[in-house]
């Protein structure tokens, strides 16, 4: 199954998407303007320090978030992450505290 995931979200960040500008909030990283990229249950979006976050569903309320670097030829895995209760759009409960949030421009 993750085998699965992780080959779906690499064909995401290689395939083409349609971006749209967002705001990105990534934690240890702040607020940010963002690229979003969309891909059927999920997204993908650089971060200011070169890496690239993407997330895919899995389930009914519950996804895994990758990060990836310029030189990475596999993505870390950063955990089953589930939406915020107390922000929408945000989602939390990966490794080592990380968490997101995405909210498109208007």
């Amino acid at each position: 199954m993750r085998l699965w995931v992780v080959a779906l979200v690499w064909s995401a960040m290689a395939g083409v998407a349609m971006a749209e500008p967002a705001r990105c909030t990534v934690s240890d990283l702040g607020t940010f303007d963002c690229e979003l990229a969309r891909d059927g249950s999920g997204l993908t979006f650089a971060l200011p320090d070169g890496r690239v976050f993407s997330f895919a569903l899995v389930g009914d309320g519950e996804g895994l978030g990758y990060l990836s670097g310029p030189d990475t030829s596999y993505p870390a895995e950063l955990g089953t992450m589930t939406p915020s209760a107390d922000a929408p759009g945000c989602w939390v409960g990966g490794k080592d505290g990380f968490s997101f949030c995405v909210q498109v421009a208007q």
